[in-house]
Formats: structure tokens, sequence, C-alpha cells
């Protein structure tokens, strides 16, 4: 499984946990994950592969859910992210200059999605950028009801044990309150992948890679989700 497909998954964990959180509101998510290939590789010839994740939400309209603050994401044995061997792009260029004057063999990918700010809806675009062995970036782009762009920074930590990474990720609050109106998500796509970026080493004997996921909002709750991805030896 996929480092960046827990995180769209952890995207997923996020609203599935808004659900969690206001039982009152018959909150619905659905999520449709697809790696491609899904058949593992080895330590010695690791497998790249590309992630495409679908996400929708249903809110009620005249509910308005807590906000997401941030966003814990750990992947299984058998996850290789590798950072460290593609070009990289700092938060400080893309400040600057947006994607656009990053190294081309930086961009990893890219999404997209509708969220409902009141009555309107806004449209934001993702760009997926490596930032190193520690850190994937995804740009966000909003219009509407006011222009924000910004790197949203995902730090990446090498773990032991059952686990192989933990993704940590913190939403700026410009991106979730914008020119005064909070920001309801109602769907996402992202999809992500070059060369051996994203990569797996190993299948399970249950051929499954599980992942497991923590989301902190700003009414002080936290809701932990888990789910998996099928794959083949």
């Amino acid at each position: 499984m996929r480092r960046t497909i827990a995180f769209a998954v952890a995207f997923l964990a996020v609203f599935a946990g808004v659900a969690v959180a206001q039982t009152s509101v018959p909150i619905t998510v659905k999520v449709f994950p697809k790696v491609t290939p899904n058949q593992a590789g080895t330590a010695a010839h690791p497998q790249g592969v590309h992630l495409s994740v679908k996400i929708t939400i249903g809110i009620p309209v005249n509910d308005e859910p807590p906000l997401v603050k941030e966003i814990d994401v750990w992947f299984p044995r058998g996850s290789l992210y590798e950072g460290d061997k593609y070009p990289t792009c700092s938060a400080r260029r893309m400040n600057a200059f947006g994607p656009r004057a990053c190294p081309k063999q930086s961009i990893m990918g890219s999404g997209g999605g509708v969220a409902r700010a009141d009555n309107t809806l806004s449209f934001p675009r993702i760009t997926v950028v490596n930032g190193g062995q520690h850190v994937v970036y995804f740009y966000t782009v909003l219009n509407n009801p006011a222009r924000v762009q910004e790197p949203v920074a995902g730090n990446v930590t090498k773990l032991s044990g059952i686990w192989a990474y933990k993704l940590h990720v913190r939403i700026p609050r410009n991106l979730q309150i914008v020119a005064g109106v909070p920001l309801v998500l109602k769907s996402l796509h992202i999809a992500a992948g070059r060369g051996s970026w994203l990569s797996t080493t190993s299948c399970p004997a249950s051929h499954k890679w599980n992942w497991k996921a923590l989301a902190l909002f700003n009414n002080g709750q936290q809701i932990a989700t888990n789910g998996s991805v099928g794959c083949r030896s």
C-alpha cells in the first residue's frame, strides 16, 4: 500500500471521523481507492505504483461539521517512500511562485475537489509535490469565497514494528475558514505516483495492505479509523 494511498484515505478518515464526531448528523462517506499495479514488489526490486483515490462526503446542507485541524496516518510494513531519490521543491519557492516554479520531476500528482462555502460551491485544486525524504506537499488553491494558495506539508516519519511510516498533516487555518466562511468538503480526488517514488516491497499473507488514521477536530474531538487495500504477492 502507498503512503500517499493512506494520505488520501486519511483525508477520507478525517471526514469519516466527522460522521462519528456528530452522530446526530447523517453524514455519509464513500472511498474508492485504486493502486496500480496491486502486485507487490520485493525489497530487492520495489514496485513503483500509481495511486488514485476518490472520496465523496454527504453532509446535510443545514449542518456544519467540526473542522479538521490535524491528521495522522500510519502505513504498514511493505510500504516504501523514496522522496529522497527525486528532485524536491521547497515551501518557500511554492509560496513565492507556485508549483510551476518547481522542478518538473518533483511534481508527483494532482487532484481536486468540491467544497461548500455557505450556499455556494468552491473547487479546490491540489498539486502533489515531492519535498524530500521527510516531507510531501499538497499545494492547494481555492478561488471561492476568496483566493487562497498554500503548500500543505505532510511530515513523514519512518517507524519500526507493524507500521512502516507515520504521516502527520496540520491543516492551515486559512484553508479551514476562508474569508470568514467555513469550508465543508463534499468530494475529493487525488492521483499520484512517479517511478518508484511510491513503492511496495511485500504483500502480507492476508493479501491486504492495512492503514490506520487519526483526525483531530477544532472542538477537541479525536476520531480514529482504519481500513485496507487488497494486494497480490
